[in-house]
């Protein structure tokens, strides 16, 4: 089991900025990709940006060029900043990490954490 746990939102401005902590523990052995997702009131959660373990990254059109996902130097680590916030950006903010277990690629999540941007 991979126990995830995230840290790091909050209130903020829009324009402002947040950056996001997450970290994994437990059996690690061979993580594919960490990455966040988000859910707004309402909606279905929606990918945000993950990184693999190559350090290959990827994002979501409408976060492109403000949020950047980055890895600690331990590697079961994953941080999200996010800058130029928008009310739209509004949500709990999901971490998740991918890892192979027996052939299957199996995902973990962590518990959430809220991000909220005012007008």
């Amino acid at each position: 089991q991979v126990q995830m746990v995230e840290s790091g939102g909050g209130l903020v401005q829009a324009g402002g900025s947040l950056r996001l902590s997450c970290a994994a523990s437990g059996s690690i052995f061979s993580i594919n990709h960490m990455a966040w997702y988000r859910q707004a009131p309402g909606k279905q959660r929606e990918f945000v940006a993950t990184i693999f373990s190559g350090g290959s990254t990827d994002y979501a059109d409408s976060v492109k060029g403000r949020f950047t996902v980055s890895r600690g130097n331990a590697k079961n680590t994953v941080y999200l900043q996010m800058n130029s916030l928008k009310p739209e950006d509004t949500a709990v903010y999901y971490c998740n990490a991918g890892q192979f277990e027996y052939g299957f690629l199996r995902n973990y999540w962590g518990q959430g954490t809220q991000v909220t941007v005012s007008s």
